[in-house]
C-alpha cells in the first residue's frame, strides 16, 4: 500500500516506471562506455592526427592533419592488401556462419535425447577459440580440412581462378574448420529465436496441407528475420576482433616499428573500423531489403 502511494506521489505512469528500470540496468554500461570506451577513442582520434614519439621526458606530438590516413591507404600496400583480405573474407565466413548456425539450430530444435550433450560440443570450440589455445591449432593445420588443402587437389583449380577469386577460395579451404568453430553462440541465437515461435502456428499450416518445407520457408525464416540479422552483426564483430586476425596483428606491429609509431597505427586502426561499419553497412542493408522484399 505504501508503495502504491509513494509511485502515485512521483506521478510517473507504468511505462516511465519500466523505461527508467531498464535505464538503470543498462547505466553501469553507459558509464563503464563513457569512461573506458569513448575518451580512449577520442584519445586515439588525436592521436590519428599526429606524429607520436615516445621519448623519457614524454609523449611528443607533431601535428600532421590526415598524412597518417593518407600515406595507410596510398603508400602502404601491404595495410591496403590485408584491409580488402579482411573484407572479402568476411564476407565469404557470414553466410557459411549464417546458414551453419541455422542448421545446427533446426537440429536441436527437435525433439532428442542428450540435446543438452549436444549444445556443450556445439558451444564448445567458443571457449578454446582465442589466446594460446587457437594459435596452436592454427599453427598444427587444425583449422582446415583434411585432403582439401592437398596442392595436387587444388592448386591448379585455385591458379586459374580470377584474382578477385582466388583469395576468398583459398581462404574458405585452408580455414573452413575455424570459420566453423565460430558459431557456437549463433547457434544459441537461432535456437532461442526458435523457441519463441509459437507451435500452433505450425500446426494451423500442417492443417491447411502446408508441408515442413513449405512451413520452414513461409513461417520459419519469416519469424527468424530479425534473429538473422542479429546472428549476421555478431558475426562480422567477433570476426573482426578475432585474435588471429591479420589486419589486427599488423596494425599492433606498427604501433612501436621504426617506420610506424602511435599516430600512424592509430590512424590505420580508425580506417579499420570504417571498414568494419561498411561491412555492418552492406549486411544489414542486404538482410533488411530481401525480407522486405519476400515477407514485407
Amino acid at each position: 500500500m505504501t508503495q502504491r502511494v509513494s509511485r502515485r506521489r512521483l506521478g510517473l505512469t507504468y511505462r516511465a516506471r519500466e523505461a527508467l528500470g531498464g535505464y538503470s540496468f543498462v547505466l553501469i554500461w553507459i558509464a563503464g562506455f563513457l569512461i573506458f570506451t569513448l575518451v580512449p577513442l577520442g584519445q586515439t582520434l588525436y592521436y590519428s592526427l599526429n606524429q607520436v614519439t615516445v621519448s623519457a621526458t614524454g609523449i611528443n606530438l607533431r601535428f600532421v592533419e590526415w598524412n597518417n590516413y593518407t600515406r595507410a591507404l596510398f603508400t602502404d600496400p601491404t595495410f591496403t592488401s590485408l584491409l580488402i583480405e579482411y573484407a572479402i573474407e568476411t564476407l565469404v565466413s557470414v553466410p557459411i556462419i549464417v546458414i551453419f548456425s541455422l542448421i545446427i539450430a533446426l537440429f536441436l530444435n527437435l525433439k532428442l535425447k542428450f540435446k543438452g550433450i549436444f549444445r556443450t560440443i556445439f558451444f564448445l570450440p567458443v571457449v578454446i577459440t582465442s589466446g594460446p589455445v587457437i594459435q596452436e591449432l592454427v599453427a598444427q593445420g587444425a583449422t582446415s580440412v583434411p585432403g582439401l588443402t592437398l596442392p595436387e587437389s587444388v592448386t591448379s583449380f585455385i591458379a586459374d581462378l580470377p584474382v578477385y577469386l582466388r583469395n576468398p577460395i583459398d581462404y574458405l579451404l585452408t580455414s573452413f574448420i575455424l570459420i566453423l568453430w565460430f558459431s557456437g553462440v549463433q547457434i544459441l541465437i537461432f535456437l532461442s529465436g526458435l523457441q519463441k515461435i509459437d507451435s500452433s502456428t505450425y500446426e494451423a499450416a500442417s492443417i491447411d496441407g502446408a508441408s515442413a518445407w513449405e512451413a520452414f520457408w513461409k513461417i520459419t525464416l519469416p519469424s527468424l528475420s530479425g534473429t538473422t540479422i542479429l546472428v549476421a552483426v555478431y558475426t562480422i564483430i567477433t570476426l573482426s576482433h578475432f585474435s588471429e586476425n591479420k589486419v589486427i596483428k599488423y596494425i599492433y606491429g606498427q604501433t612501436y616499428a621504426v617506420g610506424g609509431g602511435i599516430g600512424y597505427a592509430s590512424a590505420m586502426s580508425f580506417l579499420y573500423f570504417f571498414v568494419l561499419i561498411l561491412l555492418l553497412g552492406i549486411v544489414y542493408f542486404l538482410l533488411t531489403y530481401r525480407a522486405k522484399g519476400q515477407y514485407g
